[in-house]
């Protein structure tokens, strides 16, 4: 058992960074530091800008070279877009200092078709340079790991059904514009709808499925359709009022069929919440016997975070290379703190 304290750095210091330092500290790990280029948190103290309520010591950096010359980490905890190509050089930076990779960017869960190019480069430099990389949050264990392991009970299997939905709201600017909120219904269709869009974050998560479940995908395929509403709503997000008739986000479903017959189609709702709009996670399994289950309306960024922090020893222990979530070992709630779990 590892009796040092697990080093990490935090690359990314938006709002889930926030949760997840709080989280990282209650688990034991050790922050050595922090990088972000908004100039408005640069010089900061990790501490003060994530509000722990005291002085860390680790001062936020624009020079993320410096902070891994300077630090000897087993970890960066990467939080900044949604995709690889955007996401490649951050990645890159680390993994050429021999540190370990957790992301939270969506198509990491399960890039190796969406983003095949950037996946095996990272990939062949993770294993060579000691260090694993891996995607991680919402989707690992309740998008992915846990239909599977309900699948496991039935005698059966026709088709797999899932509906997912999050607020734009709490992951940025970034990810709200991606899913079209703000758009008017002409935008939304030739920048959205007709190009070639990019994965939604449950097509990366079916992928995974049929990996998990070792069937062969011969076909896959995405709509997306705007969110709209007969009334306004303010983004707190985009700063200002998304007038009745625009899009307030998307939904995009993916359908997959796979040659062993078995179809998958999954739907991945982004939108600005209204007040009493909720987060969902709602499975059917049909087959024999048919499956039905649901997380009532989960808390994802905070589900997200404790996944990230709590699959940390997984992702040390794993061998090199692009490892990604269904391959990892068995999520497992860290009794004791997270450097405990390893050897």
């Amino acid at each position: 058992m590892r009796s040092e304290k697990i080093r990490a750095v935090q690359f990314g210091c938006g709002k889930m960074a926030k949760v997840i330092c709080h989280y990282l500290k209650e688990h034991d790990v050790e922050i050595v530091g922090a990088i972000d280029t908004n100039p408005q948190l640069v010089g900061q103290d990790l501490g003060e800008f994530a509000g722990l309520g005291y002085q860390t010591g680790v001062v936020i950096s624009d020079d993320a070279e410096a902070v891994f010359e300077q630090c000897d980490a087993d970890i960066a905890i990467v939080t900044i877009f949604s995709y690889m190509p955007e996401m490649f050089t951050f990645y890159e930076t680390a993994l050429r200092h021999g540190v370990n990779v957790i992301s939270t960017c969506e198509e990491a869960i399960y890039p190796w078709t969406t983003s095949p190019s950037e996946t095996n480069r990272l990939d062949k430099l993770a294993k060579m340079n000691h260090a694993t990389i891996s995607g991680s949050g919402m989707q690992d264990i309740y998008w992915i790991n846990m239909p599977c392991l309900a699948m496991a009970g039935m005698n059966k299997i026709k088709k797999v059904s899932g509906k997912v939905s999050y607020n734009v709201e709490d992951y940025g600017l970034a990810l709200a514009e991606a899913h079209g909120a703000g758009y008017d219904l002409n935008r939304f269709e030739q920048e959205i709808a007709a190009a070639e869009s990019l994965p939604s974050y449950m097509w990366n998560a079916a992928e995974a499925i049929c990996t998990k479940m070792n069937w062969t995908i011969s076909s896959i395929q995405q709509k997306n359709v705007p969110f709209v509403l007969d009334e306004d709503v303010y983004s707190q997000t985009l700063g200002r009022t998304i007038p009745a008739g625009q899009a307030t986000g998307m939904s995009a479903v993916t359908s997959i069929k796979t040659q062993q017959g078995i179809e998958l189609e999954v739907e991945c709702i982004g939108k600005v919440y209204r007040k009493d709009d909720g987060d969902m996670c709602d499975w059917f399994i049909s087959g024999q016997p048919d499956l039905e289950f649901s997380v009532s309306k989960p808390d994802t960024v905070a589900l997200t975070c404790a996944t990230i922090v709590n699959r940390i020893p997984s992702v040390i222990a794993a061998p090199p290379g692009f490892v990604t979530a269904e391959k990892l070992q068995t999520a497992a709630f860290p009794s004791f703190p997270l450097h405990s779990y390893l050897q």
